[in-house]
């Protein structure tokens, strides 16, 4: 028979004891927790700062939360330059590191970043957040990251990153300018990038396994985006106006040329155009001189349109009327040589405004031999010349107008008809709007309302001002003489008529200065106004180094007629119905 087994005894003997088993289990929780309290030792006693700050190094993540680039409207509203939707590509290097030279090539070849410094950040040890492109157009970016993921590319990603976008192109460029990747790089997105730029906002938050964690610390600082700014510029006619003025020197073989449309009742520029220009989305595409405003950066010397400056600031000193006669030889033998016309003559009798019509260096400079000393410096002045007109566009110019010792007989004979002194297109335009205005000369605008540049200056409509330089009698007598200029019987410039309507206006021919003097080129100009009796704008065309051999008259004047007939059309402007000026020319 078998051996029976004694009675109350556990099978398998003491290894089946409860008390053992307890006994053992304590001893293995003291050993973890040994080990934990030892790591923790070594965490907050030995060296706390420099691994609670790996801790947040490897599982924290800081992005930038951009702003939205405030727009730049026309005085419409139409957009002249916009920020649309667009994205970032970023990267997780803890998730690209494997296939770091895979994934750069194909980053390069599909959104044109340079393949070593992405290889590089796709490798940045410890990182777990980097930029590989800013501002990508939305769809791009999604299709760059969608042709990713069929090749198993992990670790990339897109977050919101407005691209700035410039719908009209090369309308009004010279004037909106353009961003690089981080900077804003010229006109007005430079000069006023403080108001336009917004501020950014960023997002930290913990990360682990290359997914955020939901509950983990989380710290949002909310973008601010950038205010709109609103300008005076009239997109359509400023279309218009970069047409015609392209055409001009175009068909001239002219080397380049500016046209400025002013609203004579507020000073507001409607258009302000530069040929060449360039598109604002390309601009890496123009040369750099064709980058800038020439209407406001390129000063020049104006030739006979100053006329009008010297004529009116003459009848406001009382010193003429516009029947003045004047005995005027086909030569005048001054201090160092002799003065001409532009047309071949023998003595002939011109009145005041006979002078203007025929545009008459001879003429003028007889008439000026009346100011007393000094004056006609105070006048020109006063009408703007020889200081910027502050409307807001860095790098303006402001023309040089000579004074003290510079300022000698024989320059004040030249720059009585437009020599020997420098003007940018804006200011001349301002000068010939206030005869248009009355006599009162009003400060140019480009923004609307009151902006503040970068540079601290007020800017606007709301902080122009207006001065009286002559008398409203003499900007009316001035504008008679000035109808006589467009006169098919008596002027220079019957092309620069606007059908239905009465024209006051004057010519430009200057001689442009080179390195060894004149140079065989001319600066051809057109300024003018209508409707000439109750006048709504002032229009001034000029083109540098036409080859046709045209002058003022024949080139500018008809670009000038263009350019007012489709301004008065589109702001229903009627004719006033009146007769045009019948002075007299000769005597």
């Amino acid at each position: 028979m078998p051996r029976s087994r004694p009675q109350g005894r556990p099978v398998g003997g003491l290894r089946g004891s409860p008390q053992l088993r307890l006994r053992i289990g304590f001893v293995v929780i003291a050993m973890v927790l040994s080990v934990f309290a030892g790591r923790l030792v070594q965490l907050q006693g030995v060296d706390p700062r420099a691994y609670a700050e790996m801790a947040a190094a490897e599982g924290t993540v800081e992005v930038v939360l951009p702003a939205a680039r405030g727009d730049i409207v026309d005085r419409n509203g139409e957009p002249l330059a916009e920020s649309v939707e667009g994205l970032m590509v970023v990267a997780d290097p803890f998730m690209t590191v494997d296939r770091a030279p895979e994934i750069a090539r194909f980053l390069a070849r599909r959104l044109g970043v340079d393949y070593v410094e992405t290889l590089t950040k796709l490798r940045e040890d410890g990182s777990r957040f980097e930029y590989i492109a800013r501002r990508v157009p939305a769809t791009l970016a999604t299709d760059v990251l969608a042709a990713a993921a069929e090749r198993g590319f992990e670790g990339l990603d897109t977050r919101r990153d407005p691209v700035r976008a410039y719908p009209a192109g090369e309308v009004a460029a010279n004037l909106v300018g353009f961003l690089g990747t981080d900077e804003a790089l010229g006109g007005f997105e430079r000069t006023f990038d403080d108001l336009l730029a917004g501020s950014d906002g960023s997002a930290r938050y913990e990360v682990g396994g290359g997914n955020r964690i939901p509950l983990g610390d989380n710290t949002v600082q909310d973008p601010v985006d950038g205010a709109d700014l609103h300008t005076t510029i009239d997109r359509d006619l400023q279309f218009f106006t970069q047409t015609v003025l392209r055409q001009t020197v175009v068909s001239s073989g002219g080397e380049s040329g500016v046209a400025v449309v002013m609203d004579r009742r507020t000073g507001e520029l409607l258009a302000l155009a530069d040929y060449p220009t360039f598109d604002a989305n390309t601009p890496l595409e123009a040369p750099d001189e064709d980058l800038g405003s020439r209407a406001m950066q390129a000063p020049y010397e104006p030739g006979s349109v100053q006329k009008v400056l010297t004529m009116a600031a003459l009848i406001d000193a009382g010193l003429v009327t516009p029947r003045t006669r004047l005995t005027v030889p086909g030569t005048l033998f001054r201090q160092d040589r002799p003065i001409g016309d532009w047309f071949d003559h023998g003595r002939i009798r011109l009145t005041l405004a006979g002078v203007l019509a025929k545009s008459s260096n001879i003429g003028t400079v007889l008439a000026a031999d009346r100011f007393r000393s000094g004056e006609l410096r105070r006048y020109l002045r006063a009408f703007g010349l020889g200081e910027r007109t502050g409307v807001g566009v860095r790098g303006e110019s402001q023309g040089i107008l000579p004074a003290g010792s510079m300022w000698t007989e024989q320059t004040e004979d030249r720059i009585a008809f437009g020599q020997a002194l420098a003007v940018n297109a804006l200011q001349m335009t301002a000068a010939v709007n206030t005869i248009a205005n009355g006599g009162v000369r009003i400060t140019p605008s480009l923004v609307q309302g009151a902006a503040t540049t970068d540079d601290g200056a007020e800017v606007g409509t709301e902080t122009a001002v207006t001065s009286r330089v002559i008398s409203e009698r003499a900007a009316h007598q001035t504008m008679l003489m000035m109808e006589r200029v467009v006169d098919p019987e008596a002027g220079v410039a019957p092309a620069a008529q606007v059908p239905g309507y009465r024209v006051a206006g004057k010519t430009g021919t200057a001689q442009r200065a080179g390195d060894g003097g004149y140079d065989g080129t001319f600066t051809v100009s057109f300024a003018g106004f209508a409707p000439a009796d109750d006048p709504r704008f002032t229009v001034y065309v000029v083109v540098q180094a036409p080859t046709n051999g045209g002058g003022g008259g024949s080139v500018a004047g008809p670009a000038f007629a263009k350019i007012m007939s489709y301004a008065l059309r589109r702001y229903g402007v009627p004719p006033t119905d009146t007769r045009p000026s019948r002075l007299p020319v000769e005597w």
